[in-house]
C-alpha cells in the first residue's frame, strides 16, 4: 500500500495562511488530495477579510461542498436564483458553529470575519472550475 499521510497542525495552518496574506486573492489553497482527477478532493482553504468569493453554486457538474473551520470567524452567505440573499450563517468553532454541507444547486458565498480564518473542505473529484452558469457575478 502506499499511502501519504497528511498531519493538519497549527505550523501547515500558519504557513497556509501566511500565503494568503500575501496574496492577490488573499486566500490560498493546500490541497491534501494527491491529483486533481482524484475522486474526492480535500485541501485546507485560508481566507483573510477582504478576499472575494463570488456568489456561485456546484451544479454543473453537481458537487456538494463540504466545510468544516479550523479557526477563525466566517458568514456563510445563502442566496436565492436572483442573487438576493436568503440567509447568513455565521461559522466560528469558539461560538459553537462549526460548518457546513451545501447541497449544490445552492447559491451561496463567503464573507470572512477574522485574519487567519482556514477552513478544511471536501468536494467531489474531479476538480472542475466553476462553470459560468453556475456564477453569480456582481
Amino acid at each position: 500500500m502506499n499511502s501519504k499521510i497528511q498531519l493538519i497542525n497549527k505550523s501547515l495552518l500558519d504557513s497556509t495562511t501566511a500565503q494568503a496574506k500575501t496574496h492577490v486573492r488573499l486566500r490560498m489553497n493546500y490541497n491534501i488530495h494527491s491529483d486533481l482527477n482524484d475522486p474526492v478532493n480535500r485541501m485546507l482553504n485560508a481566507l483573510e477579510p477582504g478576499t472575494v468569493i463570488p456568489i456561485h453554486r456546484h451544479l454543473h457538474p453537481y458537487k456538494n461542498e463540504s466545510f468544516v473551520i479550523l479557526r477563525g470567524e466566517l458568514d456563510v452567505l445563502l442566496y436565492d436564483d436572483n442573487g438576493q440573499i436568503e440567509r447568513r450563517i455565521t461559522l466560528n468553532p469558539e461560538k459553537g458553529n462549526y460548518g457546513m454541507d451545501i447541497p449544490g444547486e445552492v447559491w451561496h458565498s463567503l464573507e470572512v470575519k477574522q485574519a487567519g480564518t482556514m477552513i478544511y473542505e471536501v468536494k467531489h473529484g474531479p476538480f472542475a472550475p466553476i462553470a459560468e452558469e453556475d456564477l453569480i457575478l456582481g
